[in-house]
């Protein structure tokens, strides 16, 4: 429903008024009527007076006079007046009435249908003139934003792509005057190299009909230096409508953000490429040294030479578990690094870390308590390696901070529901304590609780770093509590999953009862001399027949040469390394050579280079350093596997 055209009546008599009210009435206008000419002028002024009914002959003021007044009022000089009259229908009174501002009379006795029907014409004139005024204060107000714009707006002619107007803008953004671009083409703005593009774009718009599109080209300043300009063009009735916004400043920042990415790319694969090659570099000679310590103890030895093969152990393990810190933090911090569950005995895995560090405990004089609710399941889905790595970690520091008095470990049931738990691990100890406001840094990496605790105790500060992080990945919690002097509690929950007993819980055969292999001739490809002699000697001690190489180009040539039951191929070598001499067995060889089981011995560390092991074609990885007992379960395994192959 239209909103009501408001209509006012001026009129000295009432039964004038009323008539009038009764003929004029309906619901899309709104009637004002007054007696008087001064309140008239009023309630013109308040109420947006479309068209006034006024009659002629007034004591106060004739109509001549209130229509003069009218008209010379800006807020109401647009009313339309209609003059009521009884007066003669001589020209001149017409000329003078139409002389002052009215738009048409009315003769007493006013006839119903010429009054209503000269009264709607002009509520439609007064509906008109009403929404021309709100679409030129519209225009106006699209006029002043356009003027004020920070964008460049412009409208151009389709069918040449000239400028029919341009704002302000240009100026800022292109250096160039209005009046210098009307009538240039639009197409002339873009530099050189986008000009065609451009041109063919726009005529796609045109072609297409499109109403909206954007535009991502570089315009040229009148400085003759480059913007990139995001261009938004609208279409119609063949005109082409631009919105142009310089993006220079986005897109310089875009261009950082990449070259940004990049360096950050290039900087982590470099990282990554040094950490492998770190763990390479310093896993092999351990890998020796732990090796050759085994080897050592199978001759004869005194007790003095045992105990220093001991302290050797002791320092080698030392220097590994360092090592594997360093590359724990970084593959957490890369996102590379796994959590994986398998049925485990709690109390086992607890008991085991409780023996080994129970003799530390002793030599320093120190009580070493382990409680373990009763109540907790015997099998919970576990990482075992990485729940080991946690309890090693929070019980060494309790150990090593603690100077008298005890350390204890309490694992508690907090819940059980159908077919989980939840579990409380609680480390306490009488030690040194922990600052307050260290609090939080103790589980930054590289971090200790204060300068003299790293001069006097030592450590990487990785410890806890690690086992935060390792904590946070399975799920669970990890608070401390600690005063100075008086000692700290360290504080993880998680939830596990309940298991059922594996089926094949198979003992490790004690390297004694490791059973020589009959006939079986291995190529060793590793290139470091320590190694090679360890390998050389734990195989022969299997009766084992093998050729050594130390790069892969050389074990290429030997299994041209010979046959061979199996291959141990160090993955980092000269002239041709692991990943690469396999590739060429698996492609290059023919049968049953192609097939040879291989076994990396890498001291990689990363599950990447693992996976590349296996993509190269290498059928198993072992990592150094590892025990006999281990490499001997995996050439059993591979030789038995080629075995039955051969025989079905």
């Amino acid at each position: 429903m239209p909103i009501p055209v408001n209509i006012l009546i001026v009129d000295d008599r009432i039964d004038n008024i009323v008539a009038l009210e009764a003929l004029l009435s309906r619901s899309d206008i709104k009637l004002f009527s007054t007696t008087s000419p001064n309140e008239a002028l009023k309630i013109a002024w308040e109420n947006n007076i479309a068209i006034a009914l006024v009659d002629v002959q007034m004591p106060e003021m004739d109509g001549f006079e209130f229509v003069e007044v009218l008209k010379s009022n800006p807020k109401t000089r647009d009313i339309l007046v209609i003059f009521v009259t009884a007066i003669s229908k001589e020209t001149k009174y017409a000329v003078k009435g139409l002389g002052v501002g009215a738009v048409d009379y009315l003769y007493k006795p006013l006839d119903p249908y010429i009054t209503s029907a000269k009264v709607d014409s002009f509520i439609q004139l007064a509906r008109a003139q009403a929404e021309v005024k709100q679409k030129n204060d519209e225009l106006q107000d699209f006029a002043l934003v356009v003027k004020n714009s920070a964008d460049i707006i412009c409208v151009v002619d389709a069918e040449t792509f000239r400028i029919k107007s341009i704002n302000p803008a240009v100026e800022t953004i292109l250096g160039f005057k209005q009046v210098e671009l009307i009538g240039k083409s639009i197409v002339d703005r873009v530099i050189d190299e986008d000009k065609a593009a451009f041109r063919k774009r726009l005529g796609d718009i045109i072609k297409d009909n499109i109403t909206l599109a954007v535009l991502d080209y570089q315009f040229a300043t009148f400085a003759k230096n480059p913007i990139s300009a995001e261009c938004r063009v609208s279409y119609r009735n063949k005109t082409l409508f631009f919105n142009i916004n310089d993006v220079t400043p986005q897109k310089s920042y875009e261009s950082q953000l990449i070259k940004s990415k990049e360096a950050a790319e290039i900087g982590k694969k470099a990282k990554e490429s040094f950490l492998a090659n770190m763990s390479h570099e310093l896993r092999t000679p351990i890998n020796g040294i732990i090796g050759l310590t085994a080897l050592l103890r199978k001759t004869e030895v005194n007790d003095q030479q045992s105990s220093m093969l001991d302290l050797l152990e002791v320092s080698s393990q030392s220097l590994l578990g360092v090592i594997n810190d360093v590359l724990d933090i970084s593959k957490i911090d890369a996102g590379k690094f796994s959590i994986i569950r398998s049925p485990h005995n709690l109390k086992d895995l607890i008991q085991s870390v409780y023996r080994l560090l129970k003799f530390k405990a002793d030599e320093e004089h120190i009580e070493f308590f382990m409680h373990v609710d009763p109540e907790i399941p015997e099998y919970l889905m576990i990482d075992s390696l990485r729940m080991n790595q946690i309890l090693m970690n929070l019980l060494s520091n309790a150990i090593k901070f603690t100077k008298r008095g005890h350390v204890k470990l309490t694992v508690s049931l907090l819940k059980k529901e159908s077919d989980k738990v939840r579990l409380q691990f609680a480390v306490e100890d009488t030690g040194i304590g922990i600052p307050k406001h260290r609090l939080a840094d103790i589980f930054e990496s590289f971090e200790q609780a204060d300068d003299e605790t790293t001069n006097k105790f030592g450590g990487t500060g990785l410890g806890l770093a690690i086992v935060k992080k390792l904590v946070e990945l399975k799920g669970g919690d990890l608070t401390v509590d600690s005063r100075i002097g008086k000692g700290s509690i360290f504080t993880f929950t998680n939830r596990y999953t309940i298991a059922a007993k594996p089926k094949d819980l198979l003992a490790k055969k004690p390297e004694h009862l490791l059973k020589p292999f009959n006939n079986i001739t291995v190529l060793v490809a590793e290139d470091n001399l320590v190694n090679q002699f360890m390998l050389a000697k734990i195989l022969a001690d299997w009766k084992v027949k093998v050729d050594m190489v130390n790069n892969g180009l050389k074990a290429i040539d030997k299994l041209k040469e010979n046959d061979y039951d199996i291959i141990l191929m160090d993955t980092h070598m000269p002239e041709l390394n692991g990943y690469q001499a396999a590739r060429k067995i698996r492609i290059d060889f023919d049968e049953p050579k192609r097939s040879i089981p291989i076994i990396s011995l890498s001291a990689a560390s990363f599950d990447h280079e693992q996976q590349e092991a296996l993509l190269s074609g290498m059928n198993d990885v072992l990592s150094k350093p590892f025990l006999p007992g281990q490499l001997h379960e995996k050439m059993e395994k591979l030789l038995n596997e080629r075995a039955a192959k051969a025989q079905a």
